[in-house]
């Protein structure tokens, strides 16, 4: 499911061998005349049935692409507002908190444009350290000034940790495999009953190629939009470049 495109093009043969299937069951087995009507209603029903469950796979995968966008705004408002705060700490501590909200910023714009897991693991190592510098920034000062300004500080901070969690939370957030499984197997179905009742004794390879390949297609985009990191369709971190652009102005 992280190579959307290379999962395309098997679905692809087997849903198109699945209506071949179909179509050469019904040389064995052909239709009669007292059965159409019935296969008819089924044949509607299986396909009403898939689109149904391509259309609600599709709804979640969109909710989970505006979750992780919604989330990466989140974290450049978050970064940008303990920037702003980080000034009410004293002259030392606010520059070292700055400069590490600035080095902060570039690892979660990487976070977003990596697309190798080994580059992954670096830069969520290097994040969960720098984590740690900057809350041991803010705790230090906010033990020997205990005061309502370090309390927003602190908060601040907070902010800036907790949206990282929801990031790598809604990232983690996949339509699950099990659901997969189950719209392959009803597309597979449907291919063969398609198959099974195409009109003529001989039906071309060309027509049954039509259902197999707009279902695909299908799977693609949905596969596609579920990857965070595969495919072609991808968070950006606008927002955090945005930010980047504005602390280091």
């Amino acid at each position: 499911m992280n190579f959307p495109v290379l999962l395309f093009f098997p679905t692809l043969l087997i849903l198109w061998l699945a209506a071949r299937y179909g179509a050469a069951l019904r040389k064995r087995r052909p239709l009669g005349d007292s059965e159409r009507d019935d296969f008819g209603v089924v044949q509607t029903a299986t396909l009403t049935l898939l689109a149904l469950i391509i259309g609600f796979t599709f709804s979640m995968a969109t909710t989970r692409y505006d979750l992780r966008k919604n989330y990466e705004e989140a974290e450049a408002n978050a970064i940008g507002t303990e920037y702003v705060r980080a000034s009410l700490l004293s002259p030392a501590d606010g520059a070292r908190t700055q400069d590490q909200l600035k080095r902060y910023t570039d690892l979660r714009i990487l976070f977003y444009r990596t697309r190798s897991d080994r580059d992954l693991q670096q830069i969520n190592a290097d994040t969960v350290r720098l984590q740690d510098e900057m809350w041991a920034s803010v705790q230090a000062s906010a033990l020997t000034q205990p005061t309502p300004i370090m309390s927003l500080v602190v908060s601040g901070m907070n902010d800036v940790l907790n949206s990282q969690g929801y990031t790598r939370a809604a990232w983690w957030n996949r339509i699950p495999v099990a659901a997969w499984v189950f719209l392959m197997l009803t597309a597979i179905g449907c291919n063969i009953l398609v198959g099974y009742g195409s009109r003529s004794p001989h039906a071309k390879g060309g027509v049954l190629f039509i259902m197999p390949l707009l279902v695909s297609m299908s799977f693609l985009l949905i596969a596609d939009i579920d990857s965070p990191r595969g495919g072609l369709i991808h968070v950006a971190p606008q927002n955090l470049a945005s930010l980047w652009q504005s602390l280091h102005r």
